[in-house]
């Protein structure tokens, strides 16, 4: 038992090393990543909340989170290797399940939407990365290998190996299956879909402006040999090809 408790801890601590390039040795690891203290204080809470010291188990809870920032509820399921960065402002519900190998960036929540004791909050799959400040509410399903963007609130389940992003959350890259075992953690590395709307504008002005630059051009070339009404109703037909394409 105890060997299989210092190769949990060991796994954690390399989990660190994988994911953040600020950390220099393991004694620094041990000593100064919050993150990694409400994960073992968790782990130590949740062994008691199964075994029904629930008060206990809410105590060590409560002095995990005055200690580290960090609050998750002792009946809360954590995986493997999760890393909590940061940590600060993290809330895991009682009824939260999270998977192996996810990245916790400071100010998530996983939070309940209902007042029963049923289970009522979110089921978060493995390889997740979970941006800054995102919400996930309710019990619903995050895919493996999918990715909440920084402040997105998410209400409804997310398909495996997609980004979600904004309020409310919306996909806006469907199926991105992780090419290798772990994700791409560049949380902040997130398509922008109103710059993309933006630029497909911009190109179609431009296209609409050069045509009516050579229609103009051949107008005046033939000296007149348009008129006005033939000249206007190409115009519009114009027009209606660029809005529609």
């Amino acid at each position: 038992m105890l060997g299989g408790l210092w190769r949990r801890a060991a796994e954690d601590v390399a989990a660190v090393f994988q994911r953040d390039p600020a950390a220099r040795s393991t004694a620094e690891v041990i000593a100064c990543y919050p993150g990694l203290h409400a994960i073992w204080l968790h782990r130590l809470a949740h062994r008691l909340y199964r075994g029904g010291a629930y008060l206990p188990a809410r105590l060590i809870s409560h002095g995990s989170r005055w200690l580290t920032g960090v609050e998750i509820h002792p009946g809360a399921q954590l995986g493997r290797r999760v890393v909590i960065d940061h940590g600060m402002g993290i809330v895991i519900g009682e009824t939260a399940m999270v998977g192996d190998d996810v990245l916790i960036y400071q100010g998530v929540t996983l939070g309940g939407n209902r007042r029963t004791k049923e289970k009522r909050h979110p089921t978060i799959g493995s390889r997740v990365v979970l941006g800054i400040g995102s919400t996930v509410l309710g019990n619903i399903e995050v895919g493996d290998d999918a990715r909440v963007g920084a402040g997105a609130v998410v209400s409804r389940p997310v398909e495996p190996g997609t980004t979600v992003v904004g309020v409310p959350a919306h996909p806006i890259q469907l199926r991105r299956l992780a090419p290798v075992p772990m994700p791409n953690l560049e949380h902040a590395d997130l398509p922008d879909p109103v710059a993309e709307a933006i630029a497909v504008l911009l190109e179609r002005v431009e296209r609409l402006e050069a045509e009516l630059h050579l229609l103009r051009g051949h107008q005046h070339s033939h000296d007149g040999a348009h008129s006005h009404q033939d000249h206007k109703a190409v115009l519009e037909a114009l027009v209606r090809d660029s809005s529609g394409g």
